[in-house]
């Protein structure tokens, strides 16, 4: 899972969102911390330089790069390789390439047919169509007997916002159902629209874990969710791998079902899914039991792997500040081969998710390596492994860095590349969280003729879907970029049709392929300018910080003094 504790957004929010419209009508800064040769490095990062290891990490013959598969030892030594032959150091620990983590691997054998309790009434939802099921526990068995089903609403503790969806509840040996969401209809609860963790997945099963409950049922709806049906089925089925469990609380099953499933479900037993939702639209919501009961094994095959991040190091030139690093992050995996699509192709190539990040990695790893001089502070390039399946490389990463937290500047992650042309603008996800970040990003975006833009999906928390957040989690300032969606010669509203319709029909999908009408003018923009802020991040007197209380700050806070105490 992403999270082994809560992060509480807090008011933090509303000063996000606040930041945001300071930096629509603040004048930004004319410019910004360079080096010289700069302009020359930046235009080495073209078609070429992207499209070739694209090419290679998406091919066939990796088959996917599935975790601690040979497809993963194949990318990790190739871009191991790579970064060696542009001049970087080793990275990892132990002046190794990669630093290597475990990982376990549980394939859950889901009956075709979870059947239900509603007193004489009895309800089967089928495997694939209506329900995915995940274990929650590494082991071979995981077991729900004859529990019974409670609907929690949200699922949310939240002190900072007066929200409890458990009042105190005995819900221990529960199944609970709950919505994939957040409260989304008051911008100063819960940021509004905009996704909190709160709403995420993962947080609705640790919450749960949390409760001492057996199970949970996450409600799927493509609204709530960011994703049809499809993007569950193909994702959190088959083996799922996780880091070694560390003594936190822990399901037996975890599952999704879809809406017009629980809906039967719920009306067997005499309710409306409608109005229960209704009920926990407000802060006096408590957990309503539904009468239903259900029993649920899972024989579990486990395995123990182990699979690495990739790290090359480029060694700052200042004295002063080459303690100092600037991480830019991309994972290297996706999911290897699974269920076969309608043409039986089986395996999961992904192109654009994510070997277009690495290869904008290596682009600008190229463009750094061309400056004639080395920047102040050192560049760490992390390719990470198993992000598809909660984050794990990265979170890894987040608890054995190789740079102390308060020492990390800031990180840049690349997760997805443009492949429709070039933009008007340029998404920043955690556009708001960081008033330094921010103006560097719209100073060097301005240069290029292109503003900054939000997240178009702030209902979907992407903040909190790539591996900047294990980043933020131990204080560090991240930056997330994406491309824009007001695309140059294309009618308004063009780039996020597109974008939803990818998603529809390629995202985590076998199609995910580099086709020839894949368009990289505007991946070329977005990595020059990923190139040209960790330039200015390397080059800047003093490193960016999290806004005044955003979620972040406080770690942040804690990180410096850890730093500035061993002084």
């Amino acid at each position: 899972m992403l999270m082994r504790k809560v992060v509480g957004p807090g008011a933090a929010a509303a000063a996000a969102l606040a930041a945001v419209a300071v930096l629509g009508t603040a004048a930004p800064p004319a410019s910004a911390p360079s080096i010289g040769g700069a302009d020359r490095a930046a235009r080495l990062i073209d078609k070429g330089a992207l499209e070739a290891p694209i090419r290679y990490l998406a091919d066939d013959l990796l088959e996917g790069r599935g975790p601690a598969t040979r497809g993963d030892r194949l990318a990790r030594l190739y871009l191991a390789t790579v970064l060696e032959q542009l001049g970087y150091e080793p990275g990892g620990p132990g002046g190794s390439w990669e630093q290597p983590f475990e990982i376990i691997g549980v394939k859950a054998a889901m009956p075709d047919v979870w059947s239900f309790a509603a007193g004489p009434k009895k309800v089967e939802l089928e495997r694939w169509d209506d329900y995915i099921a995940a274990s929650g526990v590494q082991r071979e068995r995981a077991a729900i007997d004859g529990a019974e089903l409670v609907f929690v609403g949200y699922g949310i503790q939240a002190p900072e916002y007066q929200w409890d969806d458990f009042k105190g509840a005995d819900l221990k040996g529960k199944v609970l159902v709950m919505m994939n969401n957040d409260p989304d209809w008051d911008p100063n609860l819960f940021a509004g629209t905009r996704r909190l963790y709160y709403g995420r997945w993962t947080y609705k099963y640790e919450s749960a874990a949390r409760q001492g409950a057996a199970g949970a049922i996450i409600i799927h709806t493509t609204p709530s969710a960011g994703y049809p049906w499809q993007v569950v089925q193909t994702s959190f089925s088959g083996e799922k791998f996780s880091l070694p469990a560390a003594g936190e609380p822990e399901l037996q099953v975890a599952a999704w079902a879809t809406e017009a499933s629980l809906r039967r479900l719920l009306a067997a037993a005499g309710h409306d899914l409608d109005k229960l939702v209704a009920a926990a639209r407000s802060r006096d919501f408590r957990p309503v039991p539904l009468g239903i009961t259900t029993s649920l094994v899972l024989a579990n095959q486990v395995s123990h792997a182990q699979t690495a991040n990739v790290a090359g190091l480029l060694r700052g030139g200042d004295p002063g500040l080459r303690d100092e690093v600037v991480i830019y992050s991309a994972h290297h995996d996706h999911f290897g081969i699974g269920t076969p699509d309608k043409t039986g192709d089986r395996i999961y190539h992904g192109a654009e998710d994510n070997a277009s990040g690495c290869a904008q990695l290596l682009a600008i790893a190229k463009a750094f390596a061309a400056l004639p001089e080395r920047p102040r502070r050192s560049v760490l390039f992390l390719f990470v492994g198993v992000e598809e399946q909660g984050l794990l490389g990265s979170e890894h990463y987040a608890k054995h860095p190789t740079f102390p937290p308060g020492k990390i500047a800031a990180n840049v992650n690349f997760d997805g590349g443009d492949i429709w042309g070039r933009t008007k603008d340029v998404t920043s996800v955690a556009l708001g969280k960081s008033a330094d970040l921010d103006r560097l990003v719209t100073t060097l975006a301005a240069a290029q003729g292109r503003k900054v833009a939000p997240d178009p999906f702030p209902d979907r928390g992407y903040f909190y879907r790539s591996d900047q957040f294990n980043f933020a989690k131990i204080g560090v300032p991240a930056v997330y970029l994406n491309s824009g969606t007001d695309f140059r010669g294309r009618p308004p509203g063009w780039g996020k049709e597109t974008k939803e319709r990818w998603e529809l029909t390629q995202y985590h999908q076998p199609s995910d392929k580099l086709t020839p009408d894949w368009n990289f003018d505007g991946m070329i923009e977005d990595a020059q300018l990923g190139f040209r802020l960790g330039v200015a991040l390397a080059q800047a007197d003093a490193m960016p910080s999290w806004s005044p209380g955003d979620e972040f700050a406080a770690a942040r806070a804690r990180a410096l003094a850890a730093v500035r105490g061993g002084r």
